[in-house]
């Protein structure tokens, strides 16, 4: 076969090479949806109802203890579970559920006797709907590049913001629709999204064994204990859900990563979160609105730039290792259980009869040491890459190695159609381009040896090649 039969997309011009990785971003728009649509039904109904809920309870804590046991429940079942969005359950169960939880809400205030049993339902049918659906979330991102998910990731989370805020105006029969319809354009669009993807990317692979990768978690879950200590003093609008401390900082992440992302590196990002909180700690003992709000948003915006970055991580990790995303992201609800529980020490410590200055000293100084060191760790732990696989830190250029792997898998694409590739030897012939060695595939594919290179053989002759640079280089690959 001839070499340069496919060289189309790599002799792109880098005008055009940049072009075409901002443009196409209509092709969002089902994830912008999916998620904006989700979290601005979980704030409506638990993080920050319009009318409040006259229950002898916060069901918003009971949310988040389910909400967290679903997740982990997930991670331990992922083998069996994933993909998750195949299971012909999963999507009519988690709109279903959603919308339970919507009728609990709604019937609250026309049956008060029976408060706390709906309270209850809510938070039981809203915590796995809720959690289902953001987990085949995770299924229908982790197929997209690295700076797509970003992209992606932020401008959802942004949107949730003014949706939220223009709901929470409405009330009795109008707030029921929007608490009926959000459900539904949440999951319509995710299936959307997923109908979308090439078949090739949502279909079930093999379960490679790894080890989870616990310090990016501890990190976060630092990173939520210590938003959890000052979550009741946070001024209006700053918070993690859908507030205007989130829409700040994923659209100042948003506009970073979409102009500036091939002139820094990843790491830059991640030392970010820890000024935000920091500054928003050292601000706490001044007096005034300095001291109050603007603690207060840059305590938040730490804490939501810190969850969106260590999904980044737990994404590249998936795609690089083959890992079920829901085998890593489904424990990472456990934070919200660390917010609650700084929440707790907070208020704990305030029943100690502790002087207010003293208590606020005491408490700063201890979580920016805390959240200092877990930051340094999480920059400097080598495991990341020679563990775990994790390397988006050692990422220079996020917009190149993006562009790098659409480019791989297009040319994967047409080389496969030509030659007319068997759905093994077209995952065998990607895994090759994207660097990895014969060790490497064997355990993520769980094949043996000489089934490999019996596999790769017949790649070679298929594609008209004689060696593995020959099929790189077909391939686009280095």
């Amino acid at each position: 076969m001839n070499l340069t039969r496919y060289n189309g997309p790599m002799e792109k011009t880098p005008a055009l090479r940049e072009k075409r990785r901002l443009d196409n971003l209509e092709q969002m728009i089902p994830y912008l949806f999916a998620l904006g649509c989700a979290r601005t039904w979980m704030t409506l109904t638990f993080a920050a109802p319009g009318a409040g809920l006259a229950v002898p309870f916060d069901p918003h804590v009971l949310f988040d203890y389910l909400y967290a046991g679903f997740g982990i429940a997930a991670t331990l079942l992922a083998r069996s579970l994933a993909p998750l969005h195949r299971h012909p359950w999963a999507k009519p169960g988690a709109a279903g559920a959603m919308l339970a939880a919507s009728l609990c809400i709604i019937a609250v205030p026309a049956a008060p006797e029976a408060a706390g049993a709906l309270a209850v339902g809510a938070a039981v049918f809203g915590s796995f709907g809720f959690c289902t659906v953001l987990l085949m979330y995770n299924e229908a991102m982790v197929p997209l590049s690295l700076i797509r998910i970003a992209l992606y990731s932020a401008t959802s989370r942004f949107i949730a913001v003014p949706l939220a805020y223009l709901c929470q105006g409405l009330s009795g029969d109008r707030f029921a629709v929007v608490l009926v319809l959000l459900p539904l354009v949440a999951v319509g669009s995710l299936a959307l999204a997923f109908r979308a993807l090439p078949e090739r990317e949502t279909t079930p692979r093999a379960y490679p064994k790894f080890s989870f990768p616990v310090k990016p978690l501890a990190v976060l879950c630092i990173y939520a204990f210590a938003y959890g200590l000052r979550s009741a003093q946070l001024p209006a609008g700053a918070g993690v859900h859908s507030s205007l401390s989130t829409a700040i900082v994923m659209g100042g992440f948003f506009i970073v990563v979409y102009f500036f992302s091939d002139r820094f590196s990843v790491s830059a990002l991640f030392r970010s979160p820890l000024l935000l909180m920091v500054c928003g700690l050292l601000l706490i003992p001044a007096e005034g609105i300095l001291g109050t709000t603007a603690a207060g948003y840059l305590i938040s915006m730490g804490m939501s730039l810190m969850s969106l970055l260590i999904a980044l991580l737990f994404y590249d990790l998936s795609k690089r290792m083959g890992i079920a995303i829901i085998a890593l992201t489904g424990v990472v609800r456990v934070n919200s259980l660390f917010t609650l529980w700084g929440g707790n020490v907070a208020e704990l410590l305030g029943a100690l009869g502790l002087a207010p200055t003293t208590q606020n000293i005491a408490i700063t100084v201890a979580v920016v040491m805390l959240v200092l060191a877990s930051t340094l760790m999480l920059l400097s732990e080598k495991d990341l890459a020679s563990r775990w696989g994790i390397r988006l830190l050692e990422t220079d250029n996020l917009a190149k190695e993006s562009l790098r792997a659409e480019t791989i898998a297009e040319r994967c694409d047409a080389v496969s159609a030509s030659c007319h590739l068997s759905p093994r030897e077209d995952e065998i012939c990607r895994l090759i381009a994207g660097g990895k060695i014969n060790q490497q595939i064997e355990r993520e594919l769980f094949i043996a040896s000489g089934t490999l290179k019996a596999h790769i053989q017949h790649i070679y002759v298929k594609c008209g090649v004689h060696s593995r640079k020959e099929l790189i280089a077909l391939c686009g690959g280095e």
